[in-house]
């Protein structure tokens, strides 16, 4: 029970790497809540925790949306008592769109979620983790698109190489100067659902995306196991960390 006593956020939990990393922190003893914009899915992973014997709560949550984002982080402290783990999973793709073909409303939307959704969700988690004694951790879930420069359109490359830097300079703000540790994910291609999201991919940037090679697909589970030990113990001096999980494809 690496989690036991804890209550951890997970946006994007209504599926995929969000479902797969709030039910394991579930399972390791942490008090979760469920954060998603859709409800039905929300409902489903509460249900599940609660009936494996984990605590949960569900939240309807568009992280764009500051409101929502105060509304989910005053759940978690006023339910469970505390806010110790905070990990900004949700995001959105933008069908491998290049800079000449992005429309404002494209650029907007995907910025929003991906970058300005997890900078609101920090600013908030971190007002309460300073307050507490043992203070707190918070996980971006990134992406190799934040390390490189093809591995999706203009606005997702963009957001994702941001969520990289904003996870550096918190972790050498508040984690060398304080007691929140934060670090981040970089997954490679994951079996997750957002894939459906590629509704109608842009020649280009499938041009571009074609000489990376063919990307190893993980599972939601495995990097749910890395989520889990960046929020434990067993990563206590981890702090400002990327560590990519993509099988390899981007090691050659």
């Amino acid at each position: 029970m690496k989690l036991s006593g804890r209550t951890a956020i997970v946006t994007g939990a209504g599926s995929g790497m969000g479902k797969a990393i709030a039910t394991l922190y579930a399972q390791e003893g942490a008090k979760v809540v469920v954060a998603d914009v859709n409800h039905e899915a929300i409902e489903s992973v509460v249900s599940e925790i609660k009936n494996s014997g984990g605590q949960a709560i569900g939240v309807v949550a568009n992280v764009a949306k500051q409101e929502d984002v105060d509304n989910m982080v005053n759940t978690a402290v006023e339910e469970f008592g505390s806010l110790d783990i905070l990990v900004n999973n949700a995001g959105i793709m933008d069908n491998f769109t290049p800079v000449g073909d992005v429309s404002d409303e494209l650029w907007e939307r995907v910025i929003a979620v991906n970058l300005t959704g997890p900078f609101k969700a920090a600013r908030a988690a971190i007002k309460v983790m300073e307050e507490q004694e043992k203070g707190g951790v918070i996980i971006n879930n990134a992406s190799v698109g934040g390390l490189f420069g093809v591995r999706g359109g203009a606005p997702y490359i963009a957001s994702k190489h941001g969520l990289v830097g904003l996870t550096k300079n918190m972790a050498a703000t508040y984690g060398m100067h304080g007691n929140i540790r934060v670090n981040a994910i970089a997954p490679g291609g994951v079996n997750t659902n957002i894939q459906s999201t590629i509704t109608a991919p842009h020649e280009l940037g499938l041009k571009a995306i074609a000489n990376t090679g063919t990307a190893p697909t993980g599972e939601p589970i495995q990097i749910a196991r890395v989520a889990l030990f960046l929020a434990s113990d067993d990563s206590d001096f981890v702090n400002g960390d990327v560590i990519k999980v993509d099988g390899g494809w981007t090691a050659g």
